[in-house]
């Protein structure tokens, strides 16, 4: 009898001890913390999905799988800790449209490309964007978004450009803090990628950038920066590259003294998705302030606990980076056990995709043909194979999967514009001809051309005199798509990608000239997430639009604005240049090592470019186009509108030690209603320090201003946003003198000044990230 008591004394225990396990809570983090095992604590630094991009989750015992997603966190379940589940971004949730086991499919909005978002200069629109990615995120059962992309457009040469905002820091600042807060007003988190001095794709996972300490604080890590302060992201990303000799994912200056020293970040840094690599313990990945490492493996959770029990990984610092894992699990809508539908609401988000696509739109030049008004344009000749195969977004993981994109035949259709029934049957059936002799000759190592990682851009083919001249006689105007794509893994290429082919410039030429003989006007759409060269073609054309990738509802977003019912108010948000060659960057681009040309690397297996010198140093983008005075084709700024602006009534003055306020009255003196964006930009007086010749340093844009109409638009600049890095005082300084704001809507068009006297101001940073090797530095 007694060992039977002692039996059931004992599982009564057992079920005492099994209840008395904590289980997470918002308040209760530090009684978790301390009831975890080291195996469990190890566990949750480390990624949960074991298979790429198919991630499963398990929350409250029930699986949850996302096919497609990127990856997880790991569920201890003793304590009550979910998985969560993070999917890649940033122009909208990507996951397998299509499952086993169930007809439902689960297409996602795509939304405009970050160049097209940036080019709205709307904060307020690009909030409203991330309000419906956070949305559709947690619709789709996700906790996360790996988005939005900071990097900055050094060189228009990057393959992954199409994914971040600008070449300028502060407007990639502010516009990833309005993308940011809307996702996560939401209750759904962000990514905010790649940190940092990712700027090339070109042997991303090992390049060593060479970068200068100001450098690197002014431009590099400046956006960054304002994105924490101002949005606090839940998480960021640390980038592959290496940054003057250190991994980013291992390097203590950067994930520690910067991020979160000198800048108070909060949340968790976890790794881009690469596993253990050669050169870079886990050990140190946890030292450096990485919390969770992506997509995980188990040997890394080996690592932890090894390195614990051998003296080599503090358990203080196994501790902190838990600790901070648990606070972000204890925001998500898993660990809520929020009620995913899988059925967002496509026809809300599909009308900001075409709102947003519309107010990003760059009317590069207009002779006066657009817009068509008073159906004056009845039937149109569409020219150039993406008029009929509209690329919505670029490759790679930051592609989406939507439900349709709306092409240009679509798009004119829905806008009582007839097309040509002869191009369309001759573009349509060499579209699936080339659609599948691309896959079947495509090498199998070019994993980025696979049709689950974004559209193709095919060759464009040749379309003769004879037929165009057809088109002339039936047609009154043309429409020519000039499409371009690139992505993840790999960057473009000058001659093919940067430059226009023989058959798109003879298309361009052979088309103009027919047209214009009969008095018809050419339209050009550029449908490309980057630069191209324009100056060797622009002349022939009536009008350029930069559509970049407008998203799913691109075709409908150009008919809006060719038609005059959108009025383009998009503009540039980097310099586009006369020639690649022309960016002070592109000698250094993608990097250097020996023997072996740019052309040559990307498409065989050969050795690596070792490192990349920024030896341009501070004069990316117009900092240098505009300091040493350079010919370009469409400056920083740019953007055209169908009515005319004026800037008046400037005033500038210092609030108090922390802040300047600039106040400007924009009036339309046109005759239809637009929009249009104020430029404040900063000139120094010559100091110690050197400077560009300006800096953009706040923006703002007016409402739909009525003919006649004006607003007074008031923007406020934190006087510590004018400083410059002094890298000899390890600080942020500003000169005291005579500086000017000067006003305008290009970096080039600047049409009010006004002088602003200021003090000096200082303030002290981490002496972090110095350079392991001397560079040579671009003066004036």
């Amino acid at each position: 009898m007694r060992r039977i008591l002692f039996f059931y004394s004992f599982i009564l225990l057992s079920f005492s001890v099994m209840n008395a396990q904590p289980q997470l809570r918002a308040d209760n983090i530090d009684e978790v913390l301390k009831a975890m095992t080291l195996e469990e604590k190890a566990q949750l630094l480390v990624g949960g999905a074991n298979k790429f991009f198919s991630a499963e989750a398990v929350v409250g015992g029930e699986a949850r799988l996302v096919p497609g997603a990127a990856g997880t966190t790991a569920e201890i379940a003793r304590l009550g800790i979910p998985a969560t589940v993070l999917t890649d971004g940033p122009a909208g949730v990507r996951i397998d449209p299509i499952r086993k086991g169930t007809d439902q499919t689960f297409y996602a909005t795509a939304f405009p490309i970050g160049t097209c978002l940036a080019s709205t200069w709307n904060t307020d629109l690009v909030n409203q964007v991330g309000q419906a990615i956070g949305n559709e995120t947690k619709e789709y059962r996700c906790d996360v978004i790996l988005g939005p992309g900071m990097n900055l457009h050094r060189n228009p040469l990057c393959g992954r450009n199409f994914e971040y905002y600008s070449e300028d820091p502060l407007l990639t600042g502010w516009i990833a803090a309005a993308y940011i807060n809307g996702v996560q007003s939401q209750g759904a988190g962000v990514s905010a990628k790649h940190f940092a001095v990712n700027s090339q794709e070109t042997d991303r996972t090992s390049v060593d950038e060479h970068v200068s300490q100001r450098a690197a604080r002014e431009l590099y890590l400046r956006g960054f920066e304002i994105a924490v302060r101002e949005s606090n992201p839940w998480t960021i990303m640390a980038s592959y590259n290496q940054i003057n000799g250190l991994y980013s994912m291992g390097n203590y200056d950067l994930l520690t003294s910067i991020l979160r020293d000198d800048w108070g970040f909060k949340g968790i840094v976890m790794t881009d998705w690469i596993g253990i690599r050669k050169g870079l313990t886990t050990v140190s990945e946890v030292h450096a302030g990485n919390d969770l490492l992506e997509p995980g493996q188990q040997a890394q959770a080996d690592e932890i606990v090894a390195g614990v029990k051998n003296g080599t990984l503090s358990i203080a610092d196994v501790d902190r980076n838990v600790r901070r894992m648990l606070e972000y699990i204890v925001k998500t809508p898993s660990f809520h056990k929020y009620p995913a539908t899988n059925k967002p609401d496509f026809t809300a988000h599909a009308a900001i995709t075409r709102q947003s696509a519309g107010e990003g739109i760059v009317l590069l030049k207009n002779n006066g043909t657009l817009p068509w008004k008073d159906q004056c344009i009845k039937t149109v000749a569409l020219f150039g194979e993406k008029s009929y195969d509209f690329l919505s977004g670029g490759t790679g993981s930051g592609c989406v999967h939507p439900p349709y994109v709306v092409d240009m035949l679509e798009g004119m259709k829905n806008v009582g514009i007839s097309s040509s029934e002869t191009l369309t049957d001759i573009y349509q059936k060499y579209i699936t001809f080339a659609q599948a002799k691309f896959q079947a000759e495509r090498h199998p190592a070019k994993w980025y051309q696979q049709e689950m990682f974004g559209q193709q851009k095919y060759p464009e083919i040749s379309i003769s005199p004879i037929c165009i001249e057809k088109e002339v006689k039936n047609a009154d105007a043309a429409i020519i798509t000039i499409g371009r794509q690139a992505g993840e893994g790999v960057d473009r290429d000058i001659d093919t990608e940067f430059n226009l082919v023989p058959e798109e410039r003879a298309l361009i030429t052979d088309v103009c000239n027919a047209f214009h003989a009969a008095g018809k006007p050419v339209i050009v759409i550029i449908n490309s997430g980057s630069v191209i060269e324009t100056a060797s073609w622009s002349n022939y054309p009536d009008a350029i639009l930069c559509a970049w990738q407008p998203g799913m509802e691109g075709g409908n977003s150009i008919a809006d604005i060719l038609t005059g019912k959108v009025n383009p108010s998009g503009k540039l948000t980097m310099t586009w240049p006369i020639a690649a060659t022309d960016h002070a960057s592109t000698a250094n681009f993608p990097g250097t090592m020996d023997f072996y040309s740019f052309k040559d690397r990307r498409h065989n297996s050969l050795p690596n470019y070792d490192y990349t010198n920024h030896e341009e140093d501070i004069y990316v983008g117009y900092r240098y186009f505009d300091t040493f005075q350079k010919e370009v084709a469409y400056p920083f700024g740019f953007g055209l509108s169908y009515t005319t602006f004026a800037f008046t009534n400037l005033k500038v003055k210092q609030l108090n030690k922390e802040k300047v306020q600039v106040t400007v009255t924009v009036k339309n003196t046109g005759s239809v209603s637009g929009k249009e964006v104020a430029q404040v930009y900063l000139r120094a007086p010559k100091g110690q320090l050197e400077k560009p010749m300006q800096e953009l340093k706040g923006f703002a844009k007016t409402r739909e201003l009525k003919p006649g109409e004006s607003q007074t638009l008031t923007i406020d600049i934190p006087v510590r946003l004018l400083a410059s890095f002094d890298e000899a005082g390890s600080r942020w300084w500003l000169e005291a003198g005579d500086y000017t704001i000067a006003v305008g809507n290009s970096s080039r068009d600047i049409a009010v000044t006004a002088p602003l006297k200021l003090a000096e101001y200082s303030e002290p940073t981490t002496n972090a990230l110095k350079p392991n090797v001397e560079l040579k530095r671009l003066h004036q």
